[in-house]
C-alpha cells in the first residue's frame, strides 16, 4: 500500500483519522491526497441595546475549526471532517444581532464538535463526463447555501436557520450530467441541543431534501432546494414539520492577487399550514485586491419570538409552537474590511479586520411582543474588530459531497 498526504489544510488530529481509515481497508498500489486546515478568529464585539436594554462588550475566540479531506485518485472514495471547538470557547453563544436557533436569541449558538465526518464512494466519469455518488455520515443536508463560517462576513446572518440544515445524520446520492448537479437526502430532523450532542438515529429518515444546481458559466452557480423537515426543535419528534424552500445566485471569479464575489439567496420556512412562516432576502458581496479585502451584506429576515427563560438570551427547549409570541423582521446592513498578512509559516495568514453593522426590527402581523419594552428601542448597531487566524483555508467550502462538489472547488477536496 502506498500513499502520499499533500498537507493543504489542517488539524493534528486529521492525519490521525485519515491513516487510522487508511491502514484499516487494504487500499491498490497508487497514491491517495489529503488536505488539512484550521482557523480561528479573536474578536471583540460590541452591541447596543441587549435584551434588558443597554450595550455589552464581550472578547470571544470565534469560528475555531480544524478541516480535514482525504481521497483517492479520482476521487471513487473520499473523507470529509470539520471539527469545531465552538462548545469550548463560547459556550454561551456569541453576540450577534438578530441571531437565534437552537434555544439562542440575539447570540449564535455554539455549534457541535464534530461539524462534519462524511464519506462519499464516487463513480467514475462515464460518457459526457457524467459523475455519481453517495455519501454518509454527519454533515449538511443537501439545501440552500454555504455554510456562512466560509463566507467573507464574520457575523452569521439572522437567516442561518432558514437558509442551512446541517449537523445532521444524511445519506446523500448526488449526481452530475454537464453542468447541473442534483443532490437528494436523507436525515434526522432534530436540530442539536448542546455541542456534545450526536443526532438522533431512532429519527433518521424521517426528514428529505433535495437541490438542484445548474454551472451555466465558470464561476457562477444557481440553486434551488426544497426540504421537509420533521419536528426541528422538538428532539422526542412532537414538533410541527418544516417545509423550506431556497433558491440562490453565485458568482466568484479571480486571479492570484485579486478576486470578485458575490451571493444573493432567498429563503422560505413555514410551518402548521403556513400558518407561521418566515422568510429572508440577503446579498453580499467581496472584493479582494491583493492583500486588502472589503465586504459588505443587507439582510431582511423574519424569525419567531418566543418566551425567554430567566436569561434573557435563551428560549425554553424542546421549543412548543404555543411559546411563539410573534414574528419580527429584522433588516441588518453589515459592512467591514480586513488586510491579509504572511504568517511566519508556509501557508498561515493574519488578516487584522474591523466590522461594523446597522439594523432595525419590526413586528409583522400582529402578536404578543413588544420590541421596545425588550430593548428600549427598535435600531440597533453593533461593531467588530480582531484578527483572523487561518492555515490553508481559502477558498474552502462545506456543504457538498461527492459528485455535488463543484468543479472550480474540486482541489479543495
Amino acid at each position: 500500500m502506498r500513499y502520499r498526504l499533500r498537507t493543504v489544510q489542517g488539524w493534528e488530529s486529521g492525519p490521525l483519522l485519515i491513516l487510522s481509515v487508511m491502514s484499516a481497508a487494504p487500499l491498490p498500489a497508487q497514491q491517495a491526497t489529503g488536505a488539512l486546515g484550521a482557523q480561528a478568529v479573536l474578536a471583540g464585539t460590541t452591541i447596543d441595546p441587549v435584551p434588558g436594554t443597554g450595550s455589552r462588550t464581550e472578547v470571544r475566540v470565534l469560528h475555531p475549526v480544524f478541516l480535514g479531506r482525504w481521497s483517492l485518485p479520482g476521487g471513487w472514495l473520499s473523507l470529509a471532517g470539520t471539527f469545531n471547538l465552538e462548545g469550548w470557547v463560547m459556550p454561551a453563544g456569541e453576540l450577534t444581532l438578530g441571531a437565534w436557533g437552537e434555544g439562542f436569541v440575539d447570540r449564535r449558538h455554539p455549534h457541535t464538535y464534530v461539524h462534519e465526518l462524511l464519506a462519499a464512494a464516487t463513480l467514475p466519469a462515464g460518457e459526457g463526463g457524467a459523475r455519481v455518488s453517495l455519501a454518509v455520515g454527519k454533515g449538511f443536508a443537501p439545501f440552500g447555501t454555504d455554510d456562512p463560517m466560509m463566507r467573507p462576513v464574520l457575523k452569521y446572518p439572522a437567516n442561518h436557520h432558514l437558509s442551512q440544515i446541517l449537523e445532521r445524520a444524511v445519506a446523500i446520492a448526488a449526481a452530475r450530467v454537464g453542468p447541473v448537479a442534483i443532490e437528494a437526502g436523507l436525515f434526522n430532523g432534530d436540530e442539536p441541543e448542546r455541542p456534545g450532542q450526536w443526532p438522533a438515529l431512532r429519527r433518521f429518515g424521517d426528514s428529505w431534501s433535495i437541490r438542484s444546481t445548474l454551472y451555466p458559466w465558470p464561476g457562477f452557480e444557481a440553486q434551488l432546494s426544497r426540504a421537509s423537515v420533521a419536528s426541528p426543535e422538538h428532539r422526542p419528534g412532537a414538533g410541527l414539520r418544516q417545509t423550506k424552500w431556497s433558491a440562490s445566485v453565485r458568482w466568484e471569479r479571480g486571479s492570484p492577487t485579486t478576486r470578485a464575489y458575490a451571493l444573493a439567496e432567498w429563503a422560505r420556512t413555514s410551518e402548521a399550514d403556513d400558518q407561521f412562516v418566515f422568510t429572508s432576502v440577503l446579498a453580499e458581496t467581496a472584493v479582494r485586491l491583493r492583500a486588502h479585502q472589503a465586504y459588505a451584506r443587507f439582510e431582511r429576515t423574519e424569525r419567531p419570538e418566543e418566551t425567554r427563560t430567566g436569561d434573557l438570551f435563551r428560549s425554553p427547549r424542546p421549543h412548543l409552537e404555543n411559546s411563539i409570541l410573534g414574528t419580527t423582521r429584522w433588516t441588518i446592513y453589515t459592512a467591514g474590511y480586513g488586510i491579509t498578512l504572511a504568517g511566519p509559516i508556509p501557508g498561515l495568514q493574519l488578516t487584522p479586520f474591523a466590522e461594523g453593522s446597522h439594523g432595525r426590527a419590526s413586528e409583522r402581523g400582529s402578536g404578543f411582543f413588544d420590541i421596545e419594552g425588550l430593548y428600549g428601542r427598535a435600531t440597533f448597531w453593533s461593531a467588530s474588530a480582531g484578527v483572523r487566524v487561518s492555515w490553508r483555508t481559502a477558498g474552502h467550502r462545506m456543504g457538498r459531497y461527492g459528485a455535488a462538489i463543484a468543479p472550480a472547488d474540486r482541489h479543495l477536496h
